[in-house]
Formats: C-alpha cells, sequence, structure tokens
C-alpha cells in the first residue's frame, strides 16, 4: 500500500466502515478511497474482491457512501430518513447479483457475481446499511463526539453508550485533548 494514502479504518460493521472511507467530515476531510484502485483495495480487504474498478464505478461507490452517511446520521438522531438517500440505497441493493454463501468454519461470506463487478460489492454494503439503519440487527447508530469528525457508527457495546467511531484516532485524540487543557505545561 502506497505511503501516500492513509491507513482504512476497519471496523467491524460493514456499511459504516464504508463511510469512513472519508473522514474527519467537520474538519479536513480524508479521502480514503481517492481512486479506483483503493476501492479495490478496501473492497478486498472487507472481504468483497473484485476485479477493476473504473472511474464511473467509484462515483457510484462514494454516492452510496454519501447516501449511507446521511440516512446514518439521521436514523442517529431520531430525524426523517432523507429521501434521496434512501433511494441510491435501495437502488444499489438491488442492482446486484451477490449471495450470502456459508464457509466450512460456520461463518458467513458474500459470493459476489461472475463478474465479481463493483456493482455486486456495493449491494452487499447497501444491504447491510439497510439492515442496521432499520434496526434489525442488536446495536444502535450513533455519533462520533469528536467535533472534527461526526462520522456515523453502530454501536454493539453492552451499554450502548459508545462516544467514538475509532477509540484509537478519535477517541484517544479527545482524551489527550482533555488532558491537554486540564494540565498546561509550566516551565
Amino acid at each position: 500500500m502506497p505511503a501516500e494514502f492513509p491507513d482504512f479504518r476497519l471496523g467491524t460493521v460493514l456499511a459504516t466502515s464504508f463511510t469512513g472511507t472519508l473522514s474527519e467530515r467537520r474538519g479536513t476531510p480524508v479521502e480514503r478511497i481517492p481512486t479506483p484502485q483503493r476501492l479495490v483495495d478496501w473492497l478486498a480487504v472487507s472481504g468483497l474482491t473484485v476485479a477493476s474498478c473504473t472511474i464511473t464505478q467509484l462515483a457510484l461507490a462514494r454516492e452510496l457512501r454519501e447516501s449511507i452517511h446521511a440516512a446514518a446520521t439521521a436514523a442517529a438522531i431520531q430525524d426523517a430518513l432523507p429521501a434521496a438517500a434512501v433511494q441510491v440505497i435501495n437502488d444499489r441493493s438491488a442492482q446486484g447479483r451477490a449471495a450470502a454463501v456459508l464457509t466450512r468454519e460456520g461463518k458467513r461470506r458474500w459470493q459476489l457475481g461472475s463478474a465479481s463487478s463493483v456493482e455486486d460489492a456495493l449491494s452487499v454494503i447497501a444491504a447491510d446499511a439497510i439492515s442496521i439503519i432499520a434496526g434489525e440487527r442488536d446495536g444502535k447508530l450513533a455519533l462520533c463526539a469528536s467535533p472534527t469528525c461526526q462520522a456515523a457508527f453502530f454501536d454493539t457495546s453492552q451499554s450502548r453508550t459508545r462516544k467514538w467511531c475509532d477509540m484509537n484516532t478519535c477517541g484517544n485524540r479527545q482524551k489527550k485533548a482533555r488532558y491537554n487543557a486540564n494540565h498546561p505545561k509550566t516551565r
């Protein structure tokens, strides 16, 4: 992975991990899939290996990412889901040819269509978003407490009181800032 690209922020929930491919939305945004190949890379590490990606497919992926983010944000604050975002999510979900398959280890894995296209992978991501936004899974949507992030994430903690999308980035940054504010350096 070339050094000029920021690391992927992978979580345990596919749809919200996908929205994390654009981070620091309220600060200086960090685009983690700036090229078609980076989308191919992200899909591969997420278990959705595709052969290639075009600029047009990258645009479809980003449109889905932003639609999931908008719908998940609305759901997290218990607001009405944006109709345009819902339409994009539904369209991407319906356009794929992916199937859930059971591995010998008893795990679910996604098998993409014979062409292993980006559209198939996007349908899996859209279906995952539908599942969490519709409240079908155990957990709740929340927004990161970092003022520069505000990412939607799926909280599966026992108490459902998680504050940050990622403790290793946003959580540590906020705790460090709070510590530095309460313990000024003296010279």
